[in-house]
């Protein structure tokens, strides 16, 4: 949107700079794209009077024109046929530089010396114009600018509106904005009283058969129209805003549009048939050659201006040629309508055609406004046109179309959202700034009828807007929130899962994250049987594809998928774990059940690492994975709660006795619960993976797991005294699990005894067969003194007591 800043001031007092109204501006939201100071290379140019005119002795189409400029007398050659005594015209005199680039210098012209230039419109820049110098007005001094002598000098702001603004679309709307910021009395345009179109017969009528496309559309037809060039001052100001004057009538439907925001559109009366104007859609296989003088092919979707017989122009963008207003025109009929925004803005992206009309009407004209606008351009057509306007018009208006809803605005809402402490009357007074009225109930609460032109305003917080940004976001008061702020609550569940991924991280595992749909096949390739419950799965009604077509019942598949994949890609040393939850189908429409579990696989080397040493490294095995669930377990606080279970036969994916279940003992005389295992997955179910080298799998309910007492965490101060470490190698039968050596350790609860671990399980000679040799390190430590040797014996040899009594162990001898 462009405006010129003298036009700007015939609506508003306001005496401050480009620069403050630039910045003021864009503070209210209307940014400012560019501020250009108009006609600076003329500014040289000056008023001249001819006072004689000589021909040239040496040249039939030059003259010799002695002028007068500010006191002085000049020599100039011309050849100007419209130069003679008396015409105030423009003369650049030597060391100016025209717009063109000339520059201006005395010279002899056919032997005669010539002091001067006098310009033509065109050489200034001003217009096309150049078949003569300038002709200007008496009232202008020789000697003068010619800037000033015509009011050139002025500045055009360009803003750069947002979508919801187009009661900004206008000067009005601009000097408006000014006038609340500031404080200053808005001037409208003088229009005469605005009269009851329909009350007095017209010689035309109009049919508006689409209503939601048209809701208001106003006439009025004047005749004896003199159409001729605008004055200046009408030329000047279209030109400043980059607009090209055509003629009086179309230039004045411009400036109108301009001023108040409101498209106007002039019909040549003589050519409308039967005098009537039809608002309807389109018909199939019409067509229209519009001003521009393309031939465009029409759809009944788009909303045409036509008369009795023929589309004259499109709605809202551009009037046909057919109508168009041109030199023999007499009589006008004036439009001035409201139309749809949707209706024009599909019509003119199908045409390809934007307007500076369509843009206003795309975004909502104010349908309060037209018949305003409407008496605007009559008024101007009988001063600049010589029109004679024919009484009454037509107002075709659709009911209900100026009732905008009142909105209840809080005093306290408003305070609250903006940061400040304004009183019900510097609110209102605030609105009232902008011409939106207010009435005041009660203390707090201000009852506000948004004007008709502006469409933005719909809700509350729309008008607690109008006030931050006419109360001047800079002016707002810098505070931090007061409003008290709470963390949302995490479920159990959730926060164990979190914890669960520290440890498996912790651990050396690395995080996946698959689709929660996954392909029907992958049962297959696990080799589950056609009832397993793991087949009873959540099928989707939309699927993205084929090969995700149901919800997971099971981790593995998609894990395994990414074993396949870093296999592939030279990565054979794999700790992988994802998190998520399973899917559960219930009976009829109810939601599945939702579970969330732990899977994790490894294979490859133990120490991957080690190969950057030339060490060699041996490959996980089942100590490895059991290693990991109890390590997990432990940290989690379930070690105790849950027993490692081994089973001859363990799930149809896992090979055989390798399997080791989790299992929690039941309520009395019920059976034990089961919350996940690990094992060998099985060498087929790999190969139909396309994994060639073993992978182990865990498998842990983390939900199950959460509803388990946790064993409470202590903590304690740092020791002050040393520890000391035993180690102890007993051999035991075969028969004896090294864990239930472990927990015997620990069931001695001696006070010094700080930690138990088992660092080497051995068989092979010197061991007998049926035999196996398990060394721990065993930590003691005092939390009183050092410890001496002797205390420790007496202690460790009560632990080796147990352990050979128990287990049928003897200590190992060195060799």
């Amino acid at each position: 949107m462009k405006f010129t800043l003298n036009w700007l001031k015939e609506y508003l007092d306001i005496d401050l700079s480009v620069e403050a109204i630039a910045d003021r501006l864009t503070m209210l939201g209307l940014e400012v794209d560019s501020v250009t100071r108009l006609h600076e290379d003329i500014a040289s140019i000056r008023v001249a009077r001819i006072v004689t005119v000589q021909p040239h002795p040496n040249a039939d189409r030059l003259t010799i024109c002695e002028v007068e400029v500010g006191g002085e007398t000049k020599r100039v050659v011309c050849g100007a046929p419209n130069a003679r005594a008396g015409l105030l015209t423009a003369i650049a005199l030597p060391g100016c530089t025209l717009p063109s680039g000339l520059e201006v210098r005395e010279a002899t012209l056919r032997g005669e010396r010539s002091a001067g230039m006098l310009c033509s419109e065109k050489e200034l820049g001003l217009s096309e114009e150049h078949g003569g110098i300038m002709e200007l007005p008496e009232s202008v001094m020789p000697g003068q600018p010619v800037t000033d002598a015509l009011g050139l000098r002025d500045t055009v702001i360009e803003v750069d509106l947002t979508p919801n603004r187009p009661d900004c679309a206008s000067v009005i709307g601009i000097a408006r904005e000014m006038a609340g910021a500031t404080g200053r009395q808005l001037r409208l345009p003088a229009v005469s009283s605005l009269p009851d179109l329909n009350a007095i017969p017209v010689p035309f009528a109009i049919e508006v058969q689409d209503t939601v496309g048209c809701p208001r559309y106003a006439a009025r037809l004047l005749r004896n129209v003199k159409i001729g060039p605008s004055p200046r001052w009408v030329r000047n100001r279209l030109q400043a805003i980059g607009q090209r004057p055509i003629n009086n009538v179309v230039d004045i439907t411009n400036l109108v549009m301009m001023e108040l925001g409101q498209p106007l559109h002039a019909f040549d009366f003589r050519k409308l048939a039967n005098g009537r104007i039809v608002v309807r859609r389109a018909a199939a296989g019409e067509s229209l050659t519009t001003l521009d003088g393309v031939a465009r092919a029409l759809d009944p979707e788009m909303l045409m201006i036509c008369d009795a017989e023929k589309p004259v122009a499109v709605a809202g963008i551009m009037g046909g040629a057919n109508s168009e207003v041109g030199s023999d025109t007499v009589d006008i009929l004036l439009e001035s309508a409201c139309f749809d925004p949707v209706s024009v803005r599909r019509t003119a992206r199908r045409l390809n055609l934007g307007t500076e009309a369509s843009y206003r009407f795309e975004r909502g004209v104010d349908p309060g406004g037209v018949v305003r606008a409407l008496e605007r351009a009559v008024q101007l057509m009988v001063e600049v046109a010589g029109a004679e306007v024919v009484a009454g018009g037509v107002d075709c208006l659709r009911a209900g179309l100026l009732e905008k809803p009142t909105i209840s605005l809080r005093v306290s809402r408003t305070n609250e959202l903006i940061g400040t402490t304004l009183t019900a009357e510097a609110i209102a007074a605030c609105l009232a700034g902008i011409e939106i009225g207010s009435t005041r109930q009660g203390d707090d609460l201000l009852i506000v009828q948004p004007p008709s032109f502006r469409v933005d305003i719909e809700r509350e917080v729309d008008l607690v807007e109008e006030v931050a940004r006419l109360t001047g976001y800079n002016e707002i008061p810098s505070t931090l929130p007061t409003v008290p702020m709470s963390f949302p609550e995490q479920g159990a569940g959730r926060l164990l899962g979190k914890h669960a991924a520290s440890v498996m991280t912790a651990l050396g595992f690395s995080e996946v994250i698959n689709y929660s749909f996954v392909n029907e096949q992958f049962f297959d390739r696990l080799g589950l049987a056609a009832d397993d419950p793991a087949r009873q799965v959540v099928r989707l009604l939309n699927p993205l594809t084929e090969e995700q077509a149901v919800m997971r019942t099971m981790l593995l598949p998609g894990i395994l998928e990414n074993v396949r994949h870093n296999i592939y890609q030279q990565n054979n040393d794999i700790r992988l774990f994802e998190i998520g939850k399973v899917f559960l189908p219930r009976s009829g429409d109810e939601l599945p059940t939702e579970i969330r579990q732990l899977t994790a696989v490894l294979s490859g080397r133990r120490h991957p690492g080690a190969a950057l040493f030339h060490e060699g490294s041996a490959e996980v095995d089942a100590f490895d994975v059991k290693g990991a669930v109890e390590a997990v377990l432990n940290e989690l606080g379930f070690g105790a709660a849950v027993a490692l279970q081994a089973e001859a036969v363990g799930p149809a994916y896992v090979a055989a006795d390798t399997h080791t279940a989790l299992v929690v003992a039941g309520a009395t005389g019920a059976a034990a619960v089961r919350l996940g295992g690990f094992g060998k997955l099985a060498g087929e179910v790999l190969r139909a993976f396309g994994i060639k080298q073993d992978v182990y799998y865990i498998n842990l309910d983390l939900d199950g797991l959460d509803s388990l007492p946790r064993a409470a965490r202590q903590f304690s101060a740092l020791p002050r005294y040393p520890a000391v470490q035993w180690d102890i190698a007993l051999v035991v039968p075969e028969m004896v699990a090294a864990g239930e050596m472990l927990a015997a350790i620990r069931e001695c609860r001696e006070p010094l005894l700080e930690h138990a671990e088992i660092f080497d399980v051995y068989r092979g000679k010197p061991i007998e067969a049926g035999r196996k040799s398990v060394a721990f390190t065993l930590t003691y430590r005092s939390a009183e003194q050092t410890l001496d040797d002797e205390t420790v014996e007496t202690v460790h040899q009560r632990i080796l007591n147990r352990l050979v009594t128990d287990f049928d162990g003897r200590l190992r001898e060195a060799h």
